[in-house]
């Protein structure tokens, strides 16, 4: 039981992370402008080096951003159930609630990354003919994958951990 939550401690850290650069970087897409290498993240895009805030509020960003805020919020929670979990003796429903937060956070940048991924390619896969996702993209779906393997190992070790489970030791 301690194995599979030190992994899915450790996994969860990681996995967080990895969403919080990948939230803040501006590197979830890379195109051509203008003969311009440009990039663009949730934030803010640059052309040539230099860097904007996006002027125009656009849905998808909007919903793109709160996911992953969420997601991030939600990894956190996790990470500090988790701790309270592996450290003190109330193990079965932290462990557990630990696990569904997690599962929670990853599910919350799956949908982010999802939107981002289907209005990316409808829109700008369109309007740009040299473009890419770039490393910041790629970090957020590396992190979905660690934070819902943390999800899936404190699940696990609930179940290994519940007292159904533990020999009957009668005092005769």
């Amino acid at each position: 039981m301690y194995t599979l939550m030190g992994g899915g401690l450790l996994c969860a850290v990681c996995g967080l992370v990895l969403l919080i650069v990948a939230t803040a970087t501006d590197f979830w897409m890379q195109y051509r402008y203008s003969g311009n290498l440009s990039n663009q993240g949730l934030w803010r895009f640059c052309v040539a080096g230099r860097c904007h805030s996006h002027t125009i509020t656009v849905a998808f960003w909007d919903a793109t951003r709160a996911f992953m805020l969420i997601s991030i919020l939600s990894s956190f929670a996790g990470i500090i159930l988790g701790l309270t979990a592996f450290s003190s003796g109330a193990r079965t429903a932290r462990t557990r609630s630990a696990g569904a937060t997690l599962l929670l956070a990853g599910f919350f940048a799956l949908l982010a990354l999802a939107v981002y991924t289907g209005v990316t390619l409808n829109f700008f896969g369109k309007r740009y003919t040299d473009w890419r996702f770039s490393w910041s993209y790629v970090l957020g779906w590396i992190g979905v994958i660690l934070t819902v393997s943390a999800g899936i190992c404190h699940i696990c070790a609930y179940v290994r951990g519940t007292p159904q489970d533990a020999p009957n030791v009668s005092a005769g």
